[in-house]
């Protein structure tokens, strides 16, 4: 196995496990409950968390139901006619494929072919 190909699964597989990670911890973050008090409390008192139910899976149907109401009339309204028109910018030459010059970096690449 050539270093390059190693060094590439290498990568992949350390970007791979920092994102699995990142998400658990924000999974947590976001399912820990949270008390906020404004007024100081006595020793005294008990304090009572509040327990946050767990998010509940929606079907595909209660999904499209959420979307439509959420879009309400816009959604009925809108077409391909809203669609505006794609103008490239100068120095492409789109009918053959030329880029503009400059330079990007592997990383970049890397993010788009891991999607």
């Amino acid at each position: 196995m050539k270093t390059s190909a190693l060094k590439t699964l290498i990568k992949e597989s350390v970007r791979e496990a920092i994102q699995e990670e990142l998400k658990d911890i924000l999974l947590e973050a976001v399912k820990t409950p949270k008390v906020i008090t404004n007024q100081p409390t006595p020793v005294t008192e008990n304090i009572v968390q509040s327990q946050i139910p767990p998010p509940q899976v929606m079907s595909a149907e209660d999904k499209r139901t959420a979307y439509r109401n959420i879009l309400g009339d816009t959604g009925a309204a809108l077409n391909s006619s809203n669609v505006q028109a794609f103008q490239p910018q100068a120095g492409m030459d789109v009918a053959n494929g030329t880029l503009p010059a400059g330079e990007v970096d592997m990383s970049q690449i890397m993010g788009l072919m891991s999607k």
